[in-house]
């Protein structure tokens, strides 16, 4: 089986290895491309604006990693064109359709972007050119992969001559109007261009002679060569959003088993549902499947005894009945517990968090969910969303509180650093106390901390200033507590402290803690956080272009819970891919798809 993305950047090793793979086939194909060019493609990845296109990199690969064909293109917002730079498969002779299908996603991408046309060269099939009888052939075989896809080569111009004296190396310019129908105006043409030989071939083509192939453009609209090689192109449907851009999403779809109906526990089932309901709404989420691992993951992280202790004894208590912790030793002063009911409270750092058995099975299924994101991540994906519940952020190496039971932000962060550099987040209006402790000595996890001072909030005990790591990871955890009552523009104070801090850590991966209990009037928080507040954090994480995993935490008022996760989302997916817009503009996702739909 085989899939086609993007590939954003270089910072995960499945990235690494493909761009690798990317590059061998270029030098194997393309021998007289300069390797400078080749070498440049992480950097031109992972910093666009250096360059003076932003370089999109495609790949098509299977569940190994091997990579089976690519292509890469150039796009410029400015004149809302892309030009397909290289598109290649190892093996030319089994396709199998793949050249056809990279094409066909560097088109998506075009219209996902806003631009009105695609560019490209091909080697002409003009006899003068193409002496060499073979080579003529294999260019009336690009000339027609181009036509039935809905590329034609530009008539009546020099742009076709060889740019080399005694070289054959003459070039149609192909044009592609995405289905749109739309004649190309010369105008148009011809900043398109300029845009191309200034920037491409600004180190081997003259001023003078540039001017020359632009002024040849003079008819209007440009014209076109009528299909030569097939009768008519394929019809394209075009996606509102190409599938490997859109948000991975997990779900915890078993979560309602776990129902505490006694009064005033807010972790309710309705809590995924009301957020489920908004997101239905768009197509910016790739819902898949949860897939279960094993506790290996969980023991990472938490203490045997403990997960043991959770287990046994939650599985113990008959169906609907729970345990509420009422006993809370010194503990140090307490030997190793038994796993028997009366000592919960060994474990447990307040009297809101029941055991039950489905407590127990929910929290196991919400850390499936969560890896399952994770392992979206690893295997190149640039956002995934983990809907679950119950919370984790409270749960530390051998407790649990708080509504928490395991720490699924913390198993998927520790997972995730196995091969990458990570940093934790925690957006949730009370302290991660649970993140703080399990990487309290660790360097390669960074964690931070945005939350009502713990001088007021839960959990009391953790989450001050001073609090900043110890041994290997003295100054790798960050707390960042406020004051009660604040909006959204204090917010983004801290948020942008935060943000600084990332940037000095460059991790290659970010997990977001995604508490909603910041929002005007929910009933855990202080804090008078909207909609658009939620979209303004999220755009402003976007832009730092890290592949990043969103966990869900709190949150407890139900009427505007799904308003307020779309909006964080939707911003972090407009913070990347539309870093031109502005914050609070509340930007829909993307256009809408558009083209002729296949008979």
């Amino acid at each position: 089986m085989f899939r086609i993305r993007r590939i954003q950047d270089a910072l995960l090793p499945v990235n690494r290895n493909a761009i690798q793979q990317v590059q061998q086939i270029i030098r194997t194909q393309f021998l007289d491309l300069d390797d400078r060019k080749v070498r440049e493609i992480p950097e031109k990845l992972h910093n666009p604006m250096k360059y003076d296109f932003r370089s999109v990199l495609f790949v098509c690969d299977d569940r190994k990693g091997r990579v089976k064909g690519f292509a890469m293109f150039s796009a410029e917002p400015g004149f809302r064109f892309g030009f397909l730079d290289l598109i290649a498969l190892p093996d030319v002779a089994k396709g199998g359709g793949l050249g056809a299908a990279l094409y066909r996603r560097v088109q998506e991408e075009c219209v996902s972007l806003g631009f009105n046309w695609l560019f490209c060269e091909c080697l002409t099939d003009l006899p003068q050119y193409n002496p060499d009888a073979a080579k003529l052939v294999e260019n009336k075989k690009r000339l027609r992969f181009y036509e039935r896809l809905g590329a034609r080569p530009v008539l009546g111009t020099l742009y076709e001559r060889p740019r080399k004296a005694n070289f054959n190396n003459a070039y149609f310019l192909m044009v592609d109007d995405l289905d749109s129908g739309q004649p190309l105006a010369r105008d148009v043409a011809v900043k398109v261009v300029q845009a191309l030989l200034r920037r491409k071939y600004k180190k081997t083509m003259p001023e003078r002679l540039i001017k020359e192939v632009v002024d040849s453009f003079t008819a209007d609209p440009v014209c076109l060569r009528p299909p030569t090689y097939v009768k008519k192109r394929q019809a394209h449907a075009y996606p509102a959003i190409p599938r490997d851009k859109k948000i991975t999403l997990c779900v915890t779809d078993g979560h309602s088993i776990h129902h505490i109906k006694d009064h005033g526990y807010a972790e309710l089932p309705v809590r995924v549902s009301s957020i489920l309901e908004e997101l239905n709404k768009t197509d910016l989420f790739e819902k898949v499947p949860r897939r279960h691992v094993g506790d290996r993951h969980i023991l990472a992280v938490h203490a045997r005894r403990f997960v043991n202790y959770f287990k046994e004894v939650a599985l113990s208590i008959e169906p609907e009945h729970s345990l509420f912790p009422d006993v809370f030793p010194i503990r140090k002063n307490v030997g190793q517990p038994r796993n028997v009911r009366s000592h919960a409270g060994y474990y447990c750092i307040d009297v809101y968090s029941p055991i039950n058995r489905n407590a127990f099975l929910a929290a196991r299924d919400a850390v499936d969910a969560a890896m399952t994101a994770a392992k979206a991540i690893e295997g190149g994906g640039h956002f995934a969303y983990a809907l679950v519940r119950p919370p984790g952020h409270h749960a530390g190496y051998d407790s649990f509180g708080g509504y928490c039971y395991f720490n699924s932000t913390a198993i998927a962060a520790n997972y995730l650093s196995r091969n990458a550099r990570v940093a934790i987040l925690d957006l949730d209006y009370h302290h991660g106390n649970g993140q703080q402790e399990i990487f309290y000595r660790r360097n390669d996890v960074l964690t931070i901390s945005i939350h009502g001072d713990p001088v007021f909030e839960y959990p009391y005990f953790s989450g001050y200033k001073d609090e900043l790591g110890e041994d290997a990871g003295a100054g790798f955890n960050l707390n960042l507590p406020m004051p009660r009552g604040i909006h959204g523009a204090d917010y983004l104070k801290r948020l942008s402290r935060a943000r600084k801090k990332l940037r000095e850590f460059q991790p290659d991966v970010l997990v977001v803690a995604l508490g909603l209990d910041t929002a005007q009037n929910d009933p855990s928080g202080t804090w008078n956080l909207v909609a658009a507040d939620f979209y303004n954090n999220g755009f402003m994480l976007g832009g730092l272009r890290y592949p990043t995993l969103v966990v869900q935490e709190g949150g407890y008022d139900c009427s505007v819970l799904g308003r307020n996760a779309l909006a964080f989302l939707q911003g972090l997916w407009n913070g990347f891919y539309r870093p031109g817009g502005q914050q609070g503009e509340m930007l829909p996702p993307v256009q809408q798809g558009r083209g002729r739909q296949p008979a």
